[in-house]
Parts: C-alpha cells; sequence; structure tokens
C-alpha cells in the first residue's frame, strides 16, 4: 500500500508542477504552450482506480513508468519492449490523437488553392512518378501527420512544429502497409508517433520505433522538399494541393506558435532538456542528411553562398538554396513570415561525371558543362537541358532537434 500512496503522490506532485509551470509562463511561451498543456487528473483518476482495485496485497504491481505515460488512454502497446528509457518519453499536452491526423486527405487543383494560399506560404512537396502534391504548413502545424498515397506510392507527411521537422516516411514495412496516429507524446521535444496496426511508438525525427513490438524497425525516408507556394506552383504546374476541407475546424493559416524560431530563442524548457551542442545555435535551421553518422548545413552559411558542394559518406551531394519561404514558426499569420529560404538536395553524379554547382542570378549552373538548373534538380539550358539529378532525403531541422539524434553529425564547412 506504501507504494500505491507514493504513485498517487507522485501523480499529483507532477500534476502541479505542471499546472505551475504553465501559470509561470509568460508572453510567447504560453501562446505555444497553450496548445500542448492537458488536464492530467483523468489518467491520475484512472490510476487510483486501478490501485484501488489490486489491492495492496496484489502480486502484481503496475510497472510506474508505464502508468505515467499511458494514463488512461488503452494502449495495446508493448511496453516492455523498447529502444529508449521509458522517462525520456513525456507528455505534450494533447491526448492519443488530440492533434488529429488526417487519414482520408481531399485535394484540390493550384488554382483553386491559390485564392486561400499566399506566395512565400511554406508547402511540403512530394513528386513520385510524374505526380506532385503540395501539403501546406498551415495545415500540417495543426494536424502533423497526413496518411496518403502518392501514385501508388503510400506515404505519411509529416511535421513537428517544436523541431521544424517535416519529413516525409513510406509506409510499407515487412510487407505490411502502416497509418500513423500521433501519440500526444514527445521525446527529445520531437512527435513521438504511433502505428495503429501494432500500436508501436516511433520517433518522428528519425523515423524509428523505440516503443512496442516493432522496437528496432526503421521508415524510409521520402525525398521531399519545404517550398514557398510561388515557388512549387511554378515547378510543378500540375501539382495538388491539400484541402483544408480535412473534416476538423481549425483556424488554418495561424501559426500557435508565435515567436518559438527566434534564432535567439530556445526550445521549450517543458519538452527539451538535452545538453545543447554549442557548434551552432539551438535554433538555427539545417539541411540535415542522414549519411553516415549525418551530416548538416546550416542555414544561415546556405544564405551566403546559396550552393553547397560536400562529399558525405562517399555520396557527392549538392544543396541549392533560394530565398522566398515563410517561417511557419514566426509571426501570427504564417504567410506573414520572416524568409528563411527554401532547399532541395541532390547527387552531384550524373551520367559518369560528378557535378560541381554556383549559384547565378535566377537559378544555378554547373561549372563542367555551364548547364543551368532549377531548385527542382532539373537541367533547363545548356549541354544538359532536360537531365535531372537524384533527389536525396533531408530535413531542415532545428540544430538541436537533429544533433540530439545525431551527436556525431559532421557540420558542413565551405
Amino acid at each position: 500500500m506504501e507504494s500505491t500512496v507514493t504513485m498517487i503522490r507522485d501523480a499529483e506532485s507532477d500534476a502541479n508542477q505542471a499546472t505551475q509551470r504553465a501559470l509561470s509562463c509568460t508572453g510567447a511561451d504560453r501562446r505555444r504552450l497553450s496548445v500542448r498543456i492537458r488536464p492530467v487528473t483523468g489518467w491520475l483518476l484512472a490510476l487510483v482506480l486501478f490501485l484501488a482495485g489490486a489491492g495492496a496485497g496484489s502480486a502484481q504491481r503496475p510497472d510506474t513508468a508505464v502508468w505515467r505515460l499511458a494514463g488512461s488512454e488503452d494502449w495495446k502497446t508493448d511496453f516492455t519492449r523498447r529502444s529508449v528509457p521509458l522517462h525520456e518519453i513525456i507528455s505534450g499536452g494533447p491526448p492519443r490523437d488530440g492533434i488529429p491526423p488526417i487519414d482520408r486527405p481531399k485535394f484540390e487543383t493550384a488554382r483553386a488553392a491559390g485564392r486561400w494560399l499566399k506566395d512565400r506560404e511554406p508547402v511540403m512537396v512530394v513528386k513520385h512518378q510524374g505526380a506532385a502534391r503540395a501539403y501546406p504548413l498551415s495545415i500540417l502545424i495543426w494536424h502533423e501527420i497526413v496518411n496518403d498515397q502518392v501514385a501508388g506510392l503510400p506515404v505519411s507527411v509529416t511535421f513537428c512544429p517544436l523541431c521544424n521537422t517535416a519529413i516525409v516516411f513510406d509506409r510499407r514495412l515487412d510487407g505490411r502497409l502502416l497509418d500513423f496516429g500521433t501519440t500526444g507524446r514527445l521525446r527529445n521535444s520531437d512527435l513521438v508517433m504511433y502505428d495503429r496496426q501494432t500500436q508501436s511508438w516511433w520517433q518522428q525525427a528519425t523515423g524509428e520505433a523505440i516503443v512496442g513490438a516493432l522496437t528496432g524497425k526503421k521508415l524510409k525516408w521520402v525525398a521531399s522538399n519545404t517550398l514557398a507556394w510561388k515557388t512549387a506552383r511554378e515547378l510543378y504546374p500540375g501539382i495538388q494541393v491539400l484541402s483544408r476541407e480535412t473534416g476538423h475546424t481549425r483556424p488554418y493559416g495561424r501559426n500557435p506558435y508565435v515567436g518559438y524560431d527566434d534564432p535567439r530563442g530556445r526550445p521549450l524548457a517543458e519538452f527539451f532538456s538535452g545538453a545543447s551542442d554549442a557548434r551552432l545555435p539551438v535554433m538555427e535551421r539545417v539541411v540535415a542528411v542522414e549519411l553516415g553518422k549525418g551530416w548538416a548545413a546550416p542555414f544561415a552559411r546556405l544564405r551566403e553562398l546559396r550552393v553547397a558542394n560536400a562529399e558525405v559518406a562517399g555520396t557527392p551531394l549538392v544543396v541549392f538554396w533560394s530565398p522566398g519561404a515563410s517561417s511557419a514558426l514566426d509571426e501570427a499569420t504564417i504567410a506573414d513570415g520572416r524568409d528563411v529560404g527554401q532547399t532541395a538536395v541532390f547527387d552531384r553524379r550524373l551520367e559518369g561525371r560528378t557535378l560541381t554547382f554556383r549559384a547565378v542570378r535566377g537559378g544555378f549552373r554547373d561549372r563542367e558543362t555551364g548547364s543551368g538548373w532549377t531548385l527542382a534538380g532539373r537541367a533547363v539550358d545548356g549541354p544538359l537541358k532536360g537531365q535531372r539529378l537524384r533527389p536525396v532525403p533531408h530535413g531542415n531541422h532545428f540544430w538541436f532537434a537533429w544533433v540530439v539524434f545525431r551527436p556525431e553529425t559532421e557540420i558542413w564547412k565551405p
């Protein structure tokens, strides 16, 4: 019985501390936290009732960490299988699917979307077998996951605002088709997803299963780009756009995390307590590539040079950067966010040669043939006109959100 009382007191203490921390926040912190804080009384009551029913003499005692994590929600997850300590996973505020994923997305033409999308608004673009789809961050910021198919390719389009991790995954795994929801939990400030087939929990920033039957499995990244809407529609004229008809009522176009990505700021202490890697400012955006031990190119340098030629784990890469895309995490209206730019990453090898690129007015040019290239990796003039570079999956993470999972990552140095 003593352990029961201790657990209840611990739960009450956690609830009180969470409330006090929320109340102590001011300004932008309180506005950002308001979309995450939730009452804990529900799971606390469930814990009390369970323990009361179990009795002091019960031989089966609940795993405290599991009870803290699962709360009153009916999880079928195998919590005995995990690759990370459970105490690293914390509540982000909403319950399971409290931030609702979009499972039956509707799409509209670029012309129709142009009535509500502004030129600089950021959209995630996925291109597969000639088909291109755009997923506006003004919608994803309220849903975080879209389960979709692009030209027959099953994908989960994901976005964690707290980490600025916009990543697309192939939903196929070992002959099984998965679809994903939000657990309402975070680890290192990053979204923890779950698959509905096994209820395993997945780290969004890495695509790895960290709790449950599929622990240790990893999803395949699908190449995508976060582009300004103007850029996306110019590069892909037939692009389809995720509709705001999601089945949910949300203030699409508004940013609930006002001021969160202040370059001089920090991630919310409520959700991130990891050590900072002083090589870059914690909120610096980086082009993050999952090759070798990891590789990152800071936006601050890319803004100056606009091109990064590099070799990462034996793969010659080029990063293109251009201005024009607003931050989704700056102003109250996403379209008004400051210009943070847009990026693309490609393999520099083409037809048996390795190309080297430089920025020119309106695009990019390779030094070997003088051909001109777009941000989409397509040659539009010169000897290589019509050729395309192979895209390399990447993200535009905040530095803290990349290096916490890839501590040995290499930073690009021109």
